[in-house]
């Protein structure tokens, strides 16, 4: 997979320096944005340092990324996703220890969101409120969570989307690189497809953008142009802040029919898992999570999956081909593609409760219980959405077993009553789907959906930070700038775009920015609904 990739980045119109940088690395498909923050320019140093930091790590390493390459195995890609933690902890430190050396870079840190594409796969290291999205096939993605005490307090109800832009709080990070020594790091991968759009850029653009600003200005053709698009719509918006944009575009050097294959596997998949009752409340980053955890299995006509009274820890989704479920010889269901079963090996130890035989040859996903828990433990607002679905479908079939007992229940107490004397009653035979009711998969009605199953970046559409009326008038935006082919390094220089073409080194885009507020214990406090300062003292 070949990448085509433009960045730039604008002091914006309130700021009087910009404390973003950006990072390319062309020879490592590597994509870096980081947003500094510390008065006396320490922001600027801070996101530089993490820039350069991860860089090194990466490089330094490389060869996990190239035996990657090599041969995508399930090890070479924890490996990988383990560098790409590894070397933003590493950041951290560093960041955190330069700090604690000079006093008035104390408390300097930064957001970071990097990108790194291997082969057909993408991978995604994230701290902070900056962001990266995705638009594919027409649909936009946010594939990064906001660290911010405004999505916290959007989660917990206590603040609205649409208060949000003029809120005190709404530069506060709840995570930062450099801060403290340690912080923990988001990461993801996912496969790369041809046609895929990706921006990275600082919450100086994000705060403007819609899914349609998004997805217009992402695909236009010229890749050259669209950083600059975006400083522009950000700056005749207002410009309240330091504006960075790295643009990436997935691209293949011909047309196969291998890749179409793929691009139909993945969408096949994806389709598939997103309309099943168990994932229904997950958003697109959450099913890509899942979808990383199957395996896909092919069985041959008439083949058994699973016997009843024999327990497993597999959960089955029907790609292709058609399963018959049987209970005792009884004949229940015949599932077909988009079909599920086995999902209750996820939650108990208990005997499989019907059999499940391929009618013709089948293609299914399967999902371990080991690694669905591992994901659970992970990822606990992923876990809490699953268990939701859980108790929904749970709920469901126990109201269904209630109704269908009840309802015999009824008729054999007509019989009696009715019962003629030296006349046998033949009692009524329980209905079938009463017996289908552990074995298949059911419809959710009356649903409640609560809202702690949605964060911000479930949510298309509308920015918590996004209002519509700009406070700056328009104006032009910095003119791009191209750098000397001659200087592989370029590390604090007074650009604002970068072009592509092959260089020895990473190309690294020095800037100077915006002074954001720490997320401090009176606000950690605030988010918690308590008092934020209980000694009475102002901090």
């Amino acid at each position: 997979m070949e990448v085509r990739f433009w960045a730039a980045t604008d002091v914006g119109r309130t700021r009087d320096h910009n404390e973003d940088n950006f990072l390319v690395d062309k020879k490592l498909n590597l994509f870096v944005v980081a947003d500094g923050m510390g008065g006396h320019a320490a922001g600027e140093v801070a996101s530089s340092m993490a820039v350069r930091e991860v860089r090194r790590v990466i490089a330094e390493h490389r060869d996990v990324v190239e035996n990657y390459v090599r041969e995508e195995t399930a090890g070479g890609r924890q490996a990988l996703i383990r560098l790409i933690a590894s070397s933003i902890e590493q950041a951290c430190a560093r960041i955190f220890h330069l700090a604690q050396e000079n006093p008035d870079k104390r408390g300097m840190g930064t957001t970071l969101s990097m990108m790194l594409v291997a082969n057909k796969r993408g991978f995604i290291g994230h701290v902070g409120d900056s962001r990266i999205y995705l638009v594919r096939a027409g649909q936009v993605h946010q594939l990064t969570e906001d660290h911010s005490l405004i999505n916290e307090l959007i989660k917990r109800g206590r603040l609205k989307p649409g208060d949000a832009f003029d809120s005190p709080y709404k530069n506060a990070v709840t995570r930062a690189v450099g801060v403290y020594e340690t912080v923990e790091v988001d990461t993801f991968d996912f496969d790369v497809l041809p046609g895929d759009n990706y921006l990275l850029c600082s919450d100086g653009l994000s705060c403007y953008l819609d899914d349609d600003v998004t997805r217009s200005y992402l695909t236009a053709d010229n890749v050259k142009e669209i950083p600059e698009q975006f400083i522009r719509l950000a700056n005749e918006s207002g410009g309240k802040d330091n504006i960075t944009a790295v643009v990436v575009r997935a691209v293949v050097a011909r047309d196969s029919d291998q890749q179409k294959k793929r691009v139909t596997e993945v969408k096949q998949k994806l389709d598939t898992l997103r309309v099943l009752p168990l994932f229904k409340y997950l958003g697109y980053r959450d099913l890509v999570k899942v979808m990383n955890l199957t395996e896909a299995r092919k069985f041959k006509g008439g083949e058994l999956i699973f016997e009843e009274e024999t327990r497993g820890e597999t959960f089955y989704v029907i790609l292709d081909g058609r399963v018959r479920i049987t209970k005792k010889d009884i004949h229940l269901a015949d599932l077909g593609p988009g079909g599920h079963f086995g999902e209750m090996a996820m939650v108990d130890k208990a005997p499989r409760s019907a059999t499940a035989r391929t009618i013709e040859p089948v293609k299914a996903l399967a999902i371990e219980r080991s690694q669905f828990y591992e994901l659970m433990r992970a990822d606990p607002k992923l876990s809490v959405k699953l268990m939701w679905s859980f108790i929904q479908v749970l709920n469901t079939r126990l109201r269904m077993t209630n109704s269908e007992l009840m309802h015999s229940h009824e008729t054999i107490d007509i019989l009696r009553r009715n019962q003629k004397p030296g006349v046998v009653a033949e009692l009524p035979n329980v209905d079938p789907g009463l017996q289908a009711v552990a074995a298949l998969p059911v419809m959710v009605t009356d649903e409640l959906l609560p809202d702690f199953l949605f964060d911000d970046a479930d949510h298309p559409g509308t920015d918590p930070l996004l209002r519509a009326d700009p406070e700056a008038p328009s104006a032009p935006s910095t003119p791009a700038t191209e750098p000397d082919i001659d200087e592989p390094d370029m590390v604090g220089e007074d650009r604002s775009t970068l072009p592509e073409f092959e260089v020895d080194d990473a190309q690294i885009e020095s800037a100077d920015s915006v002074v954001r507020t720490r997320l401090d214990q009176p606000a950690l406090r605030l988010a918690a609904g308590e008092d934020p300062d209980p000694t009475g003292e102002s901090e």
